[in-house]
C-alpha cells in the first residue's frame, strides 16, 4: 500500500483549490476466470490490475479521476486535475490520517492458491457431465469460474485511512435442451465472498443436474396463459422484482435527484403491512457484503421498509449531504475506474408468517413462478418485464402442470401493495448489478409470495 505521508500531500494536492473533501481509493486486485463450452476449457485467464482514483467535492458536486501509475508522482498528477476543476478562495488542511482496522466477521479457510489448477478444472468437468447426462435434450452447457482477491485502501481529508481485503468466489452454469428448433435455457450462478471453501461446499453434479432439469422441463411444457391474475413468486432470485423495480428507487443516487417515485416517502406506508425489507452488507461470508463500504465505512444493516413503512434509504457520502441524512455504508464501485454511488448490498424481503400450501390453495387460477429470469426496468417510473425462468400452472388451490414463456408485468410501486402472503422460507441468489459505478456483487432474495394480481404475459388465453 501507500506511505501516509504520500497519500497526506495527495489528499492536500486535491483540497488546494478550495474543494471541501478529498479522497484516495487504491486498489490491487488479482482475478482468474475459467470458461467451458462444448465441453473444453475455451478460456482460462489470470490478471492483476491496480490503480487508484481521487475524488474531491466542492458542494454538492464531486470531481472524480483515475489512474494506474500508482506511484506518488502519478498521484499528485491525478489529484491536481480534480483540484483544478473547480477554484475557490477557501484552503482547507488534510487532518491527520488514522487508520481503523475493521474485525472481519467473513473468514477466509482456503486461498485459491492452495488448490491445483487440475482440481479446478475437473470440478467443471463434473458439472458440465452431469448436466449433458441429464438428458439428451441437452445440447449446449456454458460455465464460468470466476475468483478474485481485492485488496482496497480508502483515506479522505477528513482523517479516515482504512484498509480491506475481499475474496470472491464464483460459478456459472447454463444448459440448454434443444428440441425441433426450440431451446430452453437452466441457469445458476452461486457465490459467495470466501475462499475455495466455497467451492469445495457445492456439489458439482447436484449443480449440473439442477440446471439441466429446469432447461428440459420448460422445454417440454405448455406455453404460459396471458392475463390479469394472482401469481404466486418463490424465494432466492424470485427478490429480483424487488431489486430492480423497487431496490434502485431507495438508493440516493436516485432519490437524491427526484429521480425517485420514493423520494417524499418516507415514514409512510408504501407497501402491505406484511412487507418488511432490508438491505445487509453484515451477512457474513455472502457475495454482496462487505467489511467496509468504498468509502471507507462500516457497513451496516439497514431496514428499508418496516411493516410496510418506508424508514431508510441506501445512502453514500454524497448522497447523504444532499438529502441531510447519514451514510449507510452503502457507497460502492466496480473498482478505481469508478466513483461511489449508493448501492444494494443483500437486499430481501424478510420473512412472513404464511406457509406455501395457504398461498397455493387461495388461488383458484393462477400462476406459480418458481424461478425468475431477466428483465428490465424503467427507473424513474418503476415499471418492470420480467421473465420467468421455471413456472407452473395453478388450477383450483393446486399446481397442475409447468409452463413456459410467461412474463410478469408491472410496476414496482403498485406491486409491493398487491402482496399479500409472505412465507418463511428466506433465502437469497447472488448476481452482478449494474448501475453508475459500475458492476458490483449483489445478492437478492425473499421468501415465497403472493402477488394477489399482475399482468401475465404469455401465448395462450386464460
Amino acid at each position: 500500500m501507500i506511505k501516509n505521508s504520500i497519500i497526506e500531500r495527495i489528499l492536500q494536492k486535491a483540497l488546494s483549490n478550495g474543494a471541501d473533501f478529498s479522497e484516495l481509493f487504491f486498489e490491487d486486485s488479482t482475478s482468474s476466470i475459467m470458461q467451458l463450452l462444448d465441453s473444453k476449457i475455451v478460456k482460462s485467464i489470470t490478471g492483476n490490475d491496480c490503480g487508484a482514483g481521487i475524488r474531491v467535492f466542492y458542494g454538492h458536486r464531486a470531481i472524480y479521476a483515475y489512474t494506474n501509475d500508482v506511484s506518488e508522482k502519478g498521484l499528485l498528477k491525478a489529484a491536481e486535475v480534480v483540484s483544478k476543476a473547480e477554484i475557490d478562495n477557501k484552503s482547507l488542511k488534510v487532518v491527520n490520517l488514522i487508520q481503523t482496522e475493521y474485525d472481519s466477521p467473513h473468514k477466509i479457510i482456503t486461498p485459491f492458491s492452495s488448490i491445483s489448477n487440475n482440481d479446478k478444472v475437473a470440478f467443471v468437468h463434473l458439472i458440465d457431465t452431469a448436466s449433458r447426462n441429464f438428458s439428451e435434450y441437452i445440447s449446449q452447457v456454458s460455465i464460468t469460474y470466476m475468483e478474485k482477491v481485492q485488496n482496497i485502501m480508502i483515506a479522505n481529508s477528513e482523517g479516515l485511512s482504512a484498509p480491506d481485503q475481499r475474496t470472491y468466489a464464483r460459478v456459472y452454469v447454463s444448459s440448454i435442451a434443444h428440441k425441433d428448433n426450440q431451446m430452453q435455457t437452466g441457469s445458476e450462478g452461486p457465490g459467495a465472498l470466501m475462499g475455495y471453501e466455497f467451492f469445495k461446499n457445492i456439489d458439482p453434479e447436484k449443480l449440473g443436474r439442477t440446471t439441466a432439469e429446469r432447461a428440459v422441463k420448460m422445454l417440454l411444457a405448455d406455453y404460459a396463459p396471458s392475463g390479469k391474475f394472482p401469481v404466486i413468486i418463490g424465494n432466492a432470485f424470485g427478490g429480483v422484482i424487488f431489486h430492480e423495480a423497487c431496490g434502485h428507487s431507495l438508493e440516493t443516487t436516485a432519490v437524491a435527484k427526484g429521480a425517485s417515485v420514493f423520494a417524499d416517502k418516507l415514514d409512510t406506508q408504501i407497501a402491505n403491512p406484511c412487507i418488511t425489507a432490508i438491505d445487509d452488507g453484515t451477512m457474513p461470508n455472502r457475495w454482496g457484503s462487505t467489511t467496509i463500504d468504498d468509502e471507507g465505512n462500516a457497513t451496516q444493516r439497514t431496514v428499508l421498509i418496516d411493516k410496510g413503512i418506508l424508514k431508510s434509504f441506501m445512502i453514500d457520502k454524497l448522497g447523504g449531504m444532499k438529502i441531510g441524512l447519514p451514510s449507510t455504508g452503502s457507497g460502492r464501485r466496480q473498482s478505481y475506474k469508478f466513483a461511489p454511488t449508493s448501492r444494494m448490498r443483500n437486499t430481501y424481503i424478510d420473512i412472513g408468517s404464511d406457509t406455501i400450501d395457504d398461498m397455493i390453495s387461495s388461488v383458484e387460477f393462477g400462476l406459480y413462478a418458481k424461478k425468475m429470469g431477466g428483465g428490465s426496468v424503467q427507473p424513474g417510473t418503476g415499471d418492470f418485464n420480467f421473465s420467468v425462468g421455471e413456472g407452473y400452472l395453478i388450477e383450483g388451490g393446486k399446481i397442475t402442470k409447468p409452463v413456459r414463456g410467461a412474463t410478469l408485468i408491472g410496476n414496482g410501486k403498485d406491486i409491493l401493495n398487491k402482496i399479500s402472503m409472505v412465507s418463511d422460507d428466506l433465502k437469497l441468489a447472488e448476481g452482478m448489478c449494474g448501475s453508475q459505478s459500475g458492476n458490483i456483487p449483489t445478492c437478492v432474495g425473499q421468501p415465497t409470495i403472493k402477488v394477489d394480481e399482475i399482468v401475465v404475459g404469455g401465448r395462450k388465453e386464460k
